[in-house]
């Protein structure tokens, strides 16, 4: 792959041209798309080892191939953002592929999936002087509560500062939050509307301003009650590939029309979708704006 050689000559032998290609990249004029929404890609998977796509454990650890599943996504109309890690950014700004899109790079990524610690999730990614420094818009966060575990608190605390060092910078702090509990020892997130009421205000209260927050959250039963929990602008994150495609594609635009709902956060359901293309998996959500 020709693209692939030429990102590794560049890695090995003329690393500033990183930093010389995010100066240089032209920066959106606004969060929002031409059809008055945001269409985020979410690429930052691999960095918590969670590679699995459907039925595949390993979908997204071939990185040529995730790479060109990104860039096909990116270049479909009315797609206008993508969510990485340092890695992912910097490939796709090295290969041309974020000129004037909304850029949210992912900073908390140490809470490895699967591990005794994924709870303590460590910001081992991004903080907010390189985002802000590199030109990007945003940082999102994950939010991981587990009443039974005391790596909750310092997650918090981490969030809280993160959500207002990137205000201060007048940056997107992008929030995803889970009530959690550990199920025969691994995480689980509940989703139930309860449940995702209580992580959302908790969210919403966290840093020394909300002026920059914006809450990333699944679809759970009972929507309306849910978005109704919060002033802050939202967006629905598409979660695992779904058997049932026709049905994940009812639920956001059910979603799409409660009045806090900004637009879609979405990764592995349409970088590899149950059937189809890639092309026509995004093409069919950005419909749904």
């Amino acid at each position: 792959m020709r693209d692939l050689a030429e990102l590794v000559d560049t890695r090995v032998r003329r690393p500033e041209e990183i930093a010389a290609a995010a100066a240089a990249r032209k920066r959106p004029r606004t969060l929002l798309g031409e059809h008055g929404r945001l269409m985020i890609i979410a690429a930052d998977h691999p960095a918590r080892g969670a590679l699995r796509a459907g039925a595949d454990p390993m979908a997204m650890a071939n990185r040529a191939d995730l790479l060109s599943r990104i860039r096909t996504a990116l270049e479909r109309p009315g797609v206008n953002g993508v969510l990485g890690t340092p890695d992912i950014l910097e490939d796709l700004l090295l290969l041309g592929a974020l000129e004037d899109k909304v850029v949210i790079g992912s900073m908390n990524r140490g809470g490895l999936a699967g591990t005794s610690f994924e709870i303590d999730d460590r910001f081992t990614a991004y903080d907010a002087g390189s985002i802000a420094s590199a030109g990007y818009e945003g940082g999102k966060m994950l939010l991981r509560i587990d009443p039974d575990d005391p790596g909750t608190v310092a997650t918090l605390q981490a969030c809280g500062t993160a959500v207002a060092e990137l205000a201060s910078r007048r940056r997107m702090a992008m929030v995803e939050p889970f009530i959690s509990h550990r199920v025969d020892g691994r995480v689980r997130n509940d989703l139930s509307a309860d449940a995702m009421v209580r992580a959302m205000t908790v969210a919403a209260g966290l840093g020394t301003t909300s002026a920059y927050t914006w809450l990333k959250v699944p679809i759970v039963p009972d929507m309306e009650r849910v978005m109704a929990a919060t002033t802050l602008p939202s967006l629905i994150l598409g979660g695992e590939v779904s058997d049932d495609a026709d049905g994940a594609y009812r639920a956001w635009s059910k979603a799409l029309a409660l009045p806090t709902v900004q637009g879609l956060v979405i990764g592995r359901s349409l970088l590899y979708p149950a059937r189809g293309t890639v092309a026509d998996a995004v093409d069919r959500a950005v419909s749904l704006l």
